[in-house]
């Protein structure tokens, strides 16, 4: 075997197995999406609040790593989290039991605020009757009562700028008081804990609201300086109420309102049923394939089997070292590979056919018919993967495993098509001497 055929065999060999080591076990590197596992579907959508500096694109890069954190910290397994173009954030979340509390924790903004609150009786019944002082808001404690619905109960009237804020939040947590009620215990930074302290040296006896996405959970009264940069949050909490808000406070505050335009549930049984499926109409149609290629073409057929086996090979190598996802309509996407990898097959076979009717050495004929189908292959091959990128680009969700699985293959076809094959068949007729093909 000369120089020319070691490096390209050795080509071939590489790419298998390196498609091999990256798809083995396939139960664990070939990641399925929602359609095929069950989960939930939600794009969100970032809004630029009016005088904000900072642009929309980076609002949203700031709002998908706060979204990512509170994912990681519902313990998801790899779950999907990408931006799609400058305002929105993709989130798939594969495997979820409670869906609603997870769509819920997403769309959170958790703005943790502490307000002063003014303790002027007549500034405070002005504000109720309309007339707020500049610079001042009414806000209302609310409560649950012992049935566990929510009231507004005591009117307070704070500051609108807060004194401090959850940006400087170190970490939340669930505690309980003496009384075994579950409060959320926060605990500072080392810039944030020394403004609490200033805060607190300043207004020891007056009341500190502790206000929520706008709601006063708590407004105790400041009664001695807190130098340890520690708080509590009460409010006649659940115990997944409090370990909820510990959550998405730990997670970080979204930097600008986010609104969830999208959100779809699936099921894991239809999963599995779109698996099952799936998987029959791929096998079924890939062996009736294979079969008619052998029997019309002969040696050929078999080696066109060959690399449509191949082609299958390295699109799920190359998926998983990527850790794209699989979908059903990327299943549909590997079928249409398949038979565009059998068209490409076909056409080099006819080539080769038809230089055979001119008398023409077996040789130069199998020469002939691959450079022939070279331009024909290009262009079908090409186009079609122009379509794949611009969905994979452009779609959402499923479409998107649709485009991938579709570019993929194109890639994979025209290496399995003309290089492998015309190895092949190069090096067989380099190492026999063969008189008469049968095609």
């Amino acid at each position: 075997m000369g120089v020319r055929y070691k490096i390209k065999f050795f080509i071939i060999f590489a790419v298998i197995a390196f498609s091999l080591y990256k798809i083995y076990p396939p139960s664990k590197k070939i990641k399925k999406g929602l359609d095929l596992q069950g989960g939930i579907y939600v794009v969100l959508e970032v809004e630029k609040p009016p005088g904000e500096k900072e642009n929309i694109s980076e609002l949203t890069d700031r709002a998908l790593e706060v979204i990512r954190n509170r994912v990681d910290a519902l313990g998801i397994t790899e779950p999907i989290i990408h931006k799609e173009g400058v305002k929105r954030i993709i989130v798939e979340l594969p495997g979820v039991k409670n869906p609603k509390k997870a769509i819920e924790i997403l769309g959170k903004t958790a703005l943790l605020e502490f307000k002063l609150v003014n303790e002027d009786e007549e500034l405070l019944k002005k504000a109720q009757e309309g007339k707020i002082p500049e610079g001042y808001e009414l806000l209302y404690l609310k409560e649950k009562d012992e049935r566990g619905i929510v009231r507004e109960t005591i009117p307070l009237l704070v500051k609108k700028e807060p004194e401090i804020t959850g940006a400087y939040l170190s970490d939340a947590y669930v505690g309980f008081s003496p009384g075994g009620i579950p409060e959320v215990r926060l605990e500072f930074n080392k810039e944030g804990a020394k403004k609490f302290d200033e805060i607190t040296r300043k207004n020891i006896g007056k009341r500190l609201a502790i206000v929520l996405d706008g709601v006063v959970k708590s407004a105790p009264v400041i009664r001695d300086r807190i130098r340890n940069g520690r708080a509590r949050i009460t409010g006649n909490f659940t115990l997944d109420e409090a370990r909820e808000l510990a959550l998405v406070l730990r997670a970080g505050a979204l930097p600008a309102k986010v609104s969830m335009i999208y959100n779809k549930v699936i099921g894991p049984t239809l999963g599995k049923s779109y698996i099952r499926m799936g998987f029959k109409a791929s096998l079924y149609g890939g062996i009736a394939v294979l079969i008619f290629m052998l029997v019309y073409y002969f040696g050929f057929g078999l080696l066109a089997d060959f690399a449509v086996t191949l082609n299958i090979l390295i699109l799920l190598g190359i998926l998983a070292a990527f850790e794209g996802v699989l979908t059903l309509p990327g299943i549909a996407g590997i079928a249409l590979t398949c038979g565009m990898a059998v068209d490409a097959n076909v056409l080099i076979f006819e080539r080769i056919r038809e230089e055979l009717k001119t008398g023409k050495t077996p040789r130069a004929c199998v020469d002939a018919g691959y450079l022939r189908a070279w331009s024909a292959i290009i262009d079908s091959n090409i186009t079609t993967f122009i379509v794949g990128v611009i969905l994979f680009f452009l779609g959402e969700g499923p479409i998107k495993g649709f485009g991938l699985t579709l570019s993929i293959g194109i890639l994979a076809n025209l290496f399995t098509a003309v290089f492998v094959t015309k190895t092949i068949v190069d090096w067989v007729f380099t190492n026999r001497k063969i008189e008469r093909i049968r095609i």
